[in-house]
């Protein structure tokens, strides 16, 4: 994974891992459709659990360009960590897409 499109987000929680894990479950969706904006789409979205790691891909839409994004999300008892390959979309973007999904994974925590 290339550096520059590699994110790792951590945030801590003080919910039970089994709250965790549906809240996260729940908000999976809403985390992402956090970065379409203006001109960004987001389709082809799937997700699957694999005890307390959730696999998700998706593809984000910009006119022409096409941008996979594929990663976990892990919950502990302590903390949810998401790894992400957000490729050319999180140059685009930058700090942007960091912020929101951060803001958005620490929202579902409260």
């Amino acid at each position: 994974m290339c550096r520059f499109y590699y994110m790792r987000v951590t945030v801590s929680h003080q919910k039970s891992q089994a709250e965790a894990i549906r809240a996260v479950d729940r908000a999976m969706e809403d985390v992402f459709q956090g970065l379409a904006s203006g001109p960004i789409t987001i389709a082809d979205s799937q997700r699957a659990w694999a005890g307390s790691i959730l696999s998700f891909s998706l593809t984000a839409k910009m006119g022409l360009i096409r941008n996979p994004i594929k990663g976990t999300i892990e919950v502990t008892d302590r903390v949810v960590i998401l790894d992400a390959d957000f490729g050319m979309f999180n140059l685009i973007l930058g700090d942007k897409v960091r912020a929101t999904v951060e803001s958005r994974v620490r929202g579902l925590l409260t």
